[in-house]
């Protein structure tokens, strides 16, 4: 003889441990009728839309949705009456303080013992987080294509200058890797802020790093986060006047040094400036050298006198003093720095 009251335990515990499994999943799990009201709705579902349960329950899921996919649900439910599930479906759902989020859900049928379709149970998980990547994906890589045809015009700029200035073709070829390698590393430091600009300070520091004698060159300025076009255009103009100095200027001699500062000043109409000075002297047989280098106006000068402030609205000037070689640049801080980081904050560093 069977016994009942046995089954009937059963029935309660296996009721009762489905009703945990539920409660504690991480993805909000609604029970809803044929008429899109809500019967069901747990912990996860109070999280992710906002709503308690007795605030839920008893609601149209209509609640929910935006109002222009209304006729979503619709369509939903026809599929549900008909024995259909929903699986895996990307959409839009909208919390109680009115904002959006972006869920995956599945929804299926949900019968009675007699097998008749009562209800549907829908599986909710927020992609929010997913989809953002996305979208950072989607936008990093036309920045990068953006970039990357810049890159080019700029080699073919640099190739195109370098050949005018240049008989000798192992010069040629070795003047043009250094001045794309000076690329790839500005590319390189914006690579690793997802583009979002990079430290003047760290700028600096990577086209001198090459050529040595660090103790012999001082950084002195706020910090400042440049933009991606401030980066790659520096960037040509600290290679170029790098180079110069480790072949005839202050870096060429024992006794040289090179002074880099910049600072932030506000100029007519309150229009925020940005100055940077490049100041290198030199002992005394590499300044000759660098007056007979002055004779030749070469694709550094070019740089430094056009390519750059051009680039950034600016003006400069190139100057071979007795003592060595001064270049100052003046820009609009605008053209300079990343706007949410160009608020000069009163740290400087000095190296």
């Amino acid at each position: 003889m069977t016994n009942p009251g046995g089954i009937f335990r059963q029935d309660a515990h296996a009721d009762a441990r489905l009703a945990a499994i539920v409660d504690s999943s991480y993805d909000a799990i609604i029970g809803k009728n044929l008429n899109s009201i809500i019967t069901d709705w747990n912990q996860a579902a109070e999280r992710m839309f906002g709503y308690s349960a007795e605030e839920a329950v008893g609601q149209s899921i209509l609640m929910l949705l935006p109002e222009h996919m209304h006729n979503e649900e619709a369509e939903i439910i026809g599929r549900i009456r008909r024995g259909e599930g929903v699986g895996s479906h990307e959409t839009t759902r909208k919390r109680k303080d009115g904002s959006l989020i972006a869920v995956s859900i599945t929804v299926s049928p949900i019968r009675n013992n007699a097998g008749e379709i009562i209800g549907a149970s829908q599986i909710a998980r927020d992609i929010s987080a997913a989809k953002e990547s996305e979208r950072r994906i989607r936008l990093l890589m036309r920045e990068v294509n953006h970039r990357v045809k810049n890159q080019f015009a700029v080699i073919l700029s640099m190739v195109r200058e370098t050949s005018k200035r240049s008989t000798d073709p192992r010069e040629f070829e070795e003047m043009i890797r250094a001045r794309i390698m000076a690329l790839s590393r500005s590319h390189d430091l914006l690579v690793t802020t997802e583009w979002a600009g990079a430290s003047l300070f760290d700028l600096v520091q990577e086209h001198l790093k090459p050529f040595g004698h660090e103790d012999r060159i001082s950084l002195s300025g706020p910090l400042l986060t440049l933009q991606s076009n401030a980066v790659q255009n520096l960037g040509m103009a600290f290679h170029e006047l790098g180079t110069n100095s480790s072949k005839y200027g202050a870096l060429a001699s024992g006794g040289g040094r090179i002074e880099i500062t910049w600072k932030v000043e506000t100029g007519p109409e309150a229009q925020r400036r940005f100055h940077l000075v490049w100041h290198e002297t030199s002992g005394t047989a590499a300044q000759k050298a660098s007056e007979r280098k002055g004779d030749r106006k070469g694709f550094g000068t070019v740089v430094l006198q056009r390519v750059a402030p051009q680039s950034l609205s600016g003006s400069s000037s190139l100057e071979r003093l007795p003592e060595g070689v001064k270049w100052t640049l003046e820009a609009p801080l605008e053209a300079i720095v990343v706007p949410q980081l160009g608020a000069e904050d009163g740290s400087d560093f000095k190296g």
